[in-house]
């Protein structure tokens, strides 16, 4: 079997496609070694392997969606970096701590559009994982990122913001250094930023870290990304005492790119190729390439008092869909756990008394 064809790199509900894939490379090593010709059989099971692909991933559950969404061989913001800006120039430090690697802000270019960009970074080795605090950014992170914005402001340049993160840092140190007052004050600046700001969901956008750099004009999201005020498996061990439980969380929450943009908490989904980012890098890049360039050109036609004006309207119509899914009279906490009678009463979302 070649080397480029590990089961690590399939998930749980693609075993299938696995074998499928096993299959030709077979049938290709025994062409090469024999001279026998085995095309019409390889491109049989090609055919097989796209359609298994499209039965799959045409009903991906909330919980296999989130599978996806932290592939291991998922783009993350190094290669939008690499593929998408041209002559990036990255911007450091906080100048008041450190210089968080999670977070990563440069100036560059964007098909013609001259931007910032704001991403976090979650590292693909070992060693960068690491440094990066697999992606969790601490208050001085998001001190860079609108310390960044600002200039941006300052030069009328757009703002790209590129999110993945599982949530921001918990540490004690990140605490202590105000975590939750440097996210706070981000969205109270990001919301009254008087240039264009484009944010788009590339993997997990996990609670309040995902929101840090998420406030804008346009919000959008890759087709199998997820966007959640808590990660399935915290929601799990809160509502059931019991992590193992992350998948009906995971369709409580309501957290894939369809689900939030019926809910009008989106604007737009990003077309994955089929079978996920992983599957194709380069258009996956691509296609946030254009997206990022068109959303940026609609948005620098507007008058700036309009942009400022629709962004607040946006804002505050968040949820307001939301009471669509509670039925009246009865609050979601109790909504929730009717329809999951494992969660028990004392899981409730009631505050204490």
């Amino acid at each position: 079997m070649s080397p480029d064809i590990n089961q690590a790199d399939y998930l749980d509900f693609e075993q299938a496609v696995f074998q499928l894939d096993r299959q030709m490379d077979e049938l290709k090593r025994v062409s090469s070694a024999k001279g026998i010709d085995y095309s019409a059989e390889i491109r049989k099971l090609q055919q097989q392997r796209v359609a298994r692909l499209k039965s799959i991933y045409s009903g991906l559950t909330a919980w296999q969606t989130v599978q996806v969404a932290r592939h291991p061989k998922r783009p993350i913001l190094g290669d939008y970096i690499e593929l998408m800006v041209k002559n990036f120039r990255q911007l450091h430090g906080d100048r008041c701590f450190g210089d968080d690697r999670a977070i990563i802000t440069g100036l560059g270019q964007i098909g013609r559009k001259k931007v910032l960009l704001v991403g976090q970074n979650k590292g693909r080795t070992t060693r960068q994982k690491v440094a990066s605090n697999f992606g969790c950014p601490n208050p001085e992170g998001y001190r860079k990122a609108i310390r960044k914005m600002k200039l941006a402001e300052k030069y009328n340049l757009p703002v790209v913001a590129l999110i993945d993160t599982p949530g921001a840092y918990p540490g004690i140190g990140a605490e202590e250094r105000g975590q939750a007052q440097a996210i706070a004050h981000n969205l109270l600046e990001m919301s009254r930023l008087k240039v264009p700001i484009v944010c788009i969901v590339i993997g997990e956008g996990g609670s309040g870290g995902a929101l840090g750099i998420g406030v804008g004009d346009k919000l959008a999201m890759l087709e199998f990304s997820y966007y959640s005020v808590i990660s399935p498996e915290g929601c799990a061990a809160i509502l059931w005492r019991d992590g193992t439980q992350a998948d009906q969380a995971a369709e409580a929450l309501k957290l894939t790119s369809a689900g939030l943009k019926e809910l009008k908490l989106i604007d737009d989904v990003i077309k994955e190729p089929l079978g996920g980012a992983h599957t194709s890098v380069h258009d996956t890049v691509h296609s946030v390439e254009r997206y990022i360039v068109r959303a940026i050109s609609e948005l620098q036609r507007m008058p700036l008092d309009k942009l400022l004006e629709n962004r607040y309207k946006k804002l505050r119509a968040i949820g307001a869909d939301a009471f669509r899914l509670t039925k009246p009279g009865k609050p979601a906490a109790k909504i929730l756990t009717a329809d999951y009678p494992r969660a028990k009463k004392s899981d409730s979302l009631a505050p204490h008394r």
